[in-house]
């Protein structure tokens, strides 16, 4: 992928016209999230530094392993951005880390302006990756939990 910024792009995006299309793709190709993949190998490279397994990752995160496995292989789409916050705090990835990991996969970053979004950024931050811990801080400040809805163990 380039190093292009997004708001590079955009900025280039706002003054282009329709004929400059092919252009704009052509010269900003390398810029573009191309392999999906992307997230599965970014994903288990950062756990790799850790070194935390993956069948450890799905049982912290509290996935089963079929389950888990087809989402951070991308084999399977989820639309719930809970699921790759939960796997990101199972690995112990920083808030940079978990940013790049739901950025790949194609969520929104934590965004410092949503309350739920900050409370779980400052957990992050201060090395809390304890799920009952973060689900009380959540629960303090009347927000919802990093609950799993559907593939428990």
């Amino acid at each position: 992928m380039d190093n292009k910024s997004t708001k590079y792009l955009d900025d280039i995006l706002k003054n282009s016209k329709l004929d400059e299309i092919q252009d704009f793709l052509n010269s900003n190709q390398k810029a573009f999230i191309k392999n999906k993949k992307e997230f599965s190998f970014y994903f288990k490279d950062v756990l790799l530094t850790k070194g935390i397994m993956l069948k450890d990752l799905y049982s912290f995160a509290g996935y089963k392993e079929s389950y888990a496995s087809k989402i951070i292989n991308m084999e399977k789409h989820t639309k719930d951005r809970d699921v790759i916050i939960r796997f990101c705090i199972a690995g112990r990835f920083t808030q940079k880390e978990t940013n790049k990991a739901l950025k790949l996969y194609g969520f929104n970053e934590l965004y410092s302006k949503d309350n739920r979004d900050a409370v779980i950024a400052i957990a992050i931050n201060n090395g809390v990756y304890d799920f009952a811990t973060i689900d009380d801080l959540l629960e303090k400040y009347h927000l919802r939990i990093l609950s799993r809805p559907q593939e428990k163990i």
